[in-house]
C-alpha cells in the first residue's frame, strides 16, 4: 500500500499561522475534502504535500516511487506548446515513452525512405507495447472527450482560463499518479463533465485530496473530510453531510469544555488568592495545575458567522424585459427570437453548456454587449450589481479599507443601522490587522469576498452572480445563499453548482448552444431528475419499436421463405459478384485499419479515418446480411 506520513508541519504566512504542528497519513484509496474558510492555508498545505513549497518545520515521508499529480488554482502550462504537448509534458515514463513514439512517427512519416527512421519508429512501437503505453493514449482520449478538450493541436496561449483549467485537469488525470491533488477541479466545468469526474474519483485507483466549493460533489467522492481551522488540521470520518453533523458535536463539546474550564478556573483563581503557599506536594501539584488551565482558558477559537444584513434601494414593477432578441458572436448563435420577462422577486437560475452564452446574456443585461435586433428594456429602477467570473475593478496595490472607503464611509443595513467599513469587513472575516493589508496579498478567495463585499455595498437592487461559487469558501457560500432568500430584489445566477441552484433558484433557463434555450420550473435537481426520466422513456420507447421491427422483419422473411423458392435473375447475378464484393470491402477496412496505425499521433485524422471505417464495417455487415439471405435460395 502506497501511504503518505506528514509529522509536526507549521507554515506561516506573515502574523497568520496557516497550520501549527500538524500530522495526517493519506493511505491509497482515501478520497479526501479539505474544507476551510479563504485564507485558511488550504492551497498553502496542498503545496507544501505537492513540495512546492516547504514547511517551516516538520517531515513528509514517502515511498521512493510515490508520485503525486498536482492540479493547481491556475495551471501553470507552457503557453507556446499545443493542448497535446501540454498534457504529455509530464514527468512519469509513459508520458516519455509517448513524446519519444511521437517524434519517431512525424520522422518515419516524413522521411519512410530512410532506415535509421524506420528503426527507430520500430523501436518505439516496441516500447509502446512493453510500458502499455497504448492504454494511456487510450485513456487520453476518453479524458479529453469527458473534459470538452476538441482541438488538440491549439496553442496553450490561444486558450482562456477556464479552457487551461480543464486541460490542467487532463493532464494530472492522464498521469494517473499515488495521490491526486485537486484545487478547485470543478470550476469552469458544465454539468456532465463534473458527474463524469465524480464517478472517475470514486473509482480512481489510488488517493484523492480536493479542495471544492462543490457540496454535491463532497457527497459522491469523499470518505474523509478534513478541516483547516484556526491553524489546527480536524480530521472527520464520511463525506461532507457527515462532516455538518460531526463538527456541530465538535464546536459544542468544545464550549462546554470551555465553560466547565472558566468555572474550575474561576474556583481555583480564588484558592489562589488565599495566598496558596506550595507547603506540600499535594499543593504544588495543584498550583502547577492552575497554570496549566490558565493557559487554557479563553484559547477556545470557532468559526463565525458572516453576516450580510444590507439594505437594498426600492424596486418597482418593471424589472428586465426581452422581446424578439436576436444575439451572435462570431459563428455562435446565442440568442434566437428570444423573449424573456424578468419582475421583482424573481430568482433564476441560468445553466448549461460551456460556450452556449450564459455569460453572454448576463454582459447583455449589464449592456456591455449589444444585441443584433430585438428590444431590451430595463426597468427605471434597476441598480444592477454585478459579481462577474473575473474580479474586477480592484487594485492590488491599494489597502482593503482604503478600497472599500472610496466605495462609501458607511452602508446602512435592513434595521437602519450605519455600518463603518470596518464593521463591514469584520462581518466578512477581515480581522482588524487585516484591513491596512495589500490586495495583493490577500488569498484568491479573500479576493473575492472582498469582491463581493464591494458589489453589496452599493445595494443593488438587481443582482446578477456569474459562477459565484468559484474560488468561494462553503461557509461564504452558506452564508450568501441566506442572504440572497431574504434579499428583497431580483437574483439572476450563472452557475454548474447543483447544491447553490437549489438555494438560489426557482425558475431555471438551461443553454444547449445555438440559441436553443430550455425553461423550468422547480428546482435544479428536480429537472436534472425529470430529464433523466425522459431519457430512459426515450430508450425504452426505442428498444420497443426495435424489438416490433425485428420481429416485423422475422415473419416478413419467413412469409417470404414459405412462398420463395428460387433466386430471381437479378438475384442471380447479384450472387455471382457478392464474394467479390465483400473481398473489396474487407480490404477496405484493413487499409483504414493501417492509415490509422500510421497517423496514431493525429487525432483529427485519426477522427476521419475511424467515421470512415465504421461506415465500411456497416456495408460489410449489409453485405453478409444479403449474403446469407440469397444463400437460402441457391439451387
Amino acid at each position: 500500500m502506497q501511504t503518505m506520513q506528514a509529522e509536526g508541519l507549521t507554515s506561516t504566512y506573515g502574523e497568520k499561522t496557516l497550520f501549527d504542528n500538524i500530522s495526517f497519513t493519506i493511505n491509497e484509496n482515501d478520497r479526501i475534502g479539505l474544507i476551510g474558510v479563504n485564507g485558511s492555508g488550504k492551497t498553502s498545505l496542498l503545496n507544501v504535500i505537492s513540495r512546492r513549497t516547504s514547511p517551516e518545520k516538520g517531515t513528509i515521508t514517502t515511498p521512493n516511487d510515490y508520485t503525486i499529480g498536482y492540479l493547481e488554482q491556475q495551471p501553470a502550462l507552457d503557453p507556446t506548446k499545443t493542448i497535446m504537448g501540454a498534457i504529455f509534458e509530464g514527468e512519469q515514463p509513459v508520458f516519455k515513452t509517448i513524446r519519444e513514439y511521437e517524434l519517431a512517427l512525424d520522422r518515419f512519416s516524413n522521411h519512410p525512405e530512410d532506415p535509421k527512421a524506420m528503426d527507430q519508429y520500430t523501436k518505439m512501437q516496441a516500447k509502446m507495447d512493453q510500458e502499455d503505453a497504448w492504454e494511456a493514449d487510450s485513456r487520453v482520449k476518453t479524458i479529453l472527450t469527458q473534459l470538452k478538450i476538441k482541438n488538440v493541436s491549439q496553442k496553450v496561449s490561444e486558450l482562456s482560463g477556464g479552457q487551461q483549467k480543464r486541460v490542467g485537469l487532463a493532464q494530472v488525470l492522464i498521469q494517473h499518479p499515488d495521490l491526486l491533488l485537486l484545487d478547485e477541479p470543478t470550476n469552469h466545468l458544465d454539468l456532465d463533465s463534473v458527474v463524469w469526474l465524480q464517478d472517475f474519483l470514486a473509482s480512481y485507483k489510488g488517493a484523492v485530496l480536493l479542495v471544492t466549493h462543490d457540496r454535491y460533489f463532497l457527497d459522491q467522492v469523499t470518505n474523509h473530510i478534513w478541516e483547516l481551522s484556526f491553524g489546527n488540521l480536524y480530521h472527520y470520518d464520511g463525506n461532507y453531510q457527515d462532516f455538518v453533523q460531526q463538527k456541530a458535536e465538535r464546536v459544542e463539546l468544545a464550549k462546554d469544555t470551555e465553560k466547565k474550564n472558566q468555572q474550575l478556573y474561576k474556583k481555583e483563581l480564588a484558592w489562589m488568592r488565599t495566598g496558596a503557599k506550595a507547603r506540600s506536594t499535594k499543593q504544588k501539584g495543584r498550583i502547577n495545575r492552575f497554570h496549566e488551565l490558565e493557559n487554557k482558558v479563553g484559547n477556545l477559537k470557532t468559526d463565525e458567522d458572516i453576516s450580510i444584513n444590507l439594505g437594498s434601494q426600492r424596486l418597482g414593477k418593471d424589472v428586465i424585459k426581452f422581446k424578439d432578441v436576436n444575439l451572435t458572436l462570431g459563428d455562435h448563435q446565442i440568442l434566437q427570437h428570444f423573449d424573456w420577462l424578468v419582475q421583482a422577486g424573481d430568482r433564476i437560475g441560468i445553466t448549461g453548456e460551456n460556450g452556449a452564452g450564459k455569460t453572454s446574456l448576463l454582459n447583455v443585461i449589464a449592456q456591455r454587449v449589444p444585441l443584433d435586433s430585438g428590444v431590451l428594456k430595463i426597468g427605471e429602477t434597476v441598480k444592477l450589481g454585478y459579481y462577474t467570473q473575473q474580479t474586477e475593478g480592484i487594485d492590488d496595490n491599494k489597502r482593503m479599507i482604503s478600497f472599500l472607503s472610496e466605495i462609501a464611509e458607511n452602508v446602512t443595513d435592513k434595521d437602519g443601522n450605519k455600518l463603518s467599513v470596518t464593521q463591514l469587513l469584520e462581518r466578512f472575516l477581515f480581522p482588524r490587522f487585516m484591513h491596512g493589508t495589500l490586495i495583493r496579498k490577500l488569498s484568491g478567495g479573500e479576493k473575492r469576498r472582498l469582491y463581493l463585499l464591494k458589489i453589496l455595498m452599493q445595494q443593488p437592487n438587481v443582482l446578477l452572480l456569474d459562477e459565484p461559487t468559484n474560488d468561494l469558501d462553503i461557509g461564504t457560500l452558506t452564508v450568501l445563499e441566506d442572504y440572497l432568500d431574504n434579499f428583497a430584489g431580483t437574483v439572476i445566477t450563472v452557475s454548474h453548482d447543483r447544491y447553490f441552484l437549489d438555494k438560489v433558484a426557482d425558475d431555471l433557463l438551461i443553454f444547449h448552444g445555438n440559441g436553443d434555450i430550455q425553461r423550468y420550473t422547480g428546482r435544479f435537481t428536480d429537472y436534472l431528475a425529470d430529464t433523466k426520466k425522459q431519457v430512459e422513456v426515450e430508450q425504452q420507447q426505442k428498444k420497443a419499436e426495435k424489438k416490433q421491427q425485428a420481429a416485423e422483419k422475422k415473419q416478413s422473411v419467413t412469409s417470404e421463405k414459405k412462398e420463395k423458392t428460387k433466386l430471381t435473375y437479378a438475384e442471380k447475378l447479384e450472387w455471382d459478384h457478392i464474394d467479390d464484393d465483400l473481398d473489396q470491402l474487407d480490404n477496405q477496412r484493413k487499409e483504414i485499419e493501417k492509415q490509422m496505425t500510421e497517423q496514431a499521433a493525429n487525432y483529427q485524422k485519426l477522427a476521419e479515418l475511424q467515421k470512415k471505417l465504421d461506415q465500411v464495417k456497416k456495408k460489410i455487415d449489409e453485405k453478409t446480411a444479403r449474403w446469407e439471405y440469397l444463400s437460402n435460395y441457391v439451387d
